[in-house]
């Protein structure tokens, strides 16, 4: 028996253009996903999944797990042919939209198998097992979701001329975050073909859109590490705002956005794909963050807490 973890995520900007080279701030959140393999007798896999979960999350994701976990064991060349598998998910990392809950169920996965076959695999080769993981959930993966999953902290994440880059970032000092789940689980996998067409129906005004996100990444970066928090939130609902503009947010995900400024929160977007899943505010300090949260949590939504940079 082994077991193996792996890290949540937010995009703090960035977050459905990876693949068209914008560059992507994305940071590992403090909870995990534990995923624990165990050889029984038989042939073939069994999945226990008992990880918390916005409400139908596991069920309308299902079909996407079984094929990623078989793609998966194919990609590592576990033979489940003479034995049996027991997979069991478990851990901290509350299972939705947004939050890299497939990168991390993933990225899991495959170092609890690397540990129970012994393979050897370095950390690049769990990440890059994981990205092939990703493949059943997002069609072509940008990779930005599992590359947080496998090595954690807060990460710069571009592709430049096809080749995928990552740098760690250090910020000056520990922030406070909260998200917000709007209840709407969204099928990433379509996403792609939505902003295709977006691009057709106004290839100018789409190039444009996707310059002024490069533009906002790219100041977002410099406030991130210099500590200029009323900055970094200025930039997250800017962005927001083109977001909104492009269909890639959510009517719930605008209220919850908007009550979260309103309250005082520096800024506010749609983290991950968008048309569902979470949202982020930026809440520095215990309080604000409490009292963000618990407003949220008094309307129903699932709240996650976290602090970036601790």
């Amino acid at each position: 028996m082994a077991t193996g973890t792996a890290f949540g995520k937010t995009i703090l900007i960035g977050d459905q253009f990876v693949l068209r080279e914008v560059p992507a701030i994305v940071a590992a959140l403090p909870f995990q996903t534990e995923c624990r393999v165990e050889r029984v007798a038989g042939r073939g896999w069994t999945l226990d999944d008992q990880r918390k979960e916005v409400p139908g999350y596991k069920e309308k994701k299902k079909s996407q797990q079984a094929d990623s976990i078989d793609h998966i064991l194919e990609v590592m060349g576990v033979d489940l042919t003479e034995t049996g598998l027991k997979i069991t998910y478990g851990g901290s990392l509350l299972a939705g939209s947004g939050v890299g809950a497939s990168a991390a169920s993933c990225v899991s996965l495959a170092r609890a198998l690397n540990d129970e076959f012994q393979l050897g695999y370095s950390i690049e080769e769990i990440n890059r097992v994981g990205w092939e993981g990703e493949f059943a959930y997002h069609g072509v993966p940008s990779g930005v979701d599992n590359t947080a999953s496998t090595y954690g902290g807060i990460l710069r994440y571009w592709i430049e001329s096809g080749e995928k880059h990552f740098r760690q970032l250090k910020i000056p000092a520990p922030i406070q975050i909260v998200l917000a789940n709007s209840g709407v689980t969204a099928d990433t996998s379509k996403l792609d073909a939505y902003v295709e067409s977006l691009e057709k129906q106004d290839p100018q005004g789409f190039a444009r859109k996707l310059d002024d996100i490069r533009v906002q990444s790219d100041a977002m970066l410099d406030a991130l590490e210099t500590g200029q928090w009323e900055k970094v939130g200025e930039i997250m609902t800017a962005n927001h705002r083109i977001l909104i503009e492009m269909g890639l947010s959510h009517e719930t995900l605008v209220h919850l956005c908007d009550k979260a400024v309103a309250m005082g929160a520096l800024g506010a977007k749609v983290t991950g794909g968008g048309r569902g899943g979470y949202m982020v505010s930026l809440t520095p300090g215990a309080a604000l963050q409490e009292k963000v949260a618990t407003a949220f949590e008094s309307e129903g939504y699932k709240v996650i807490r976290a602090t970036l940079g601790a």
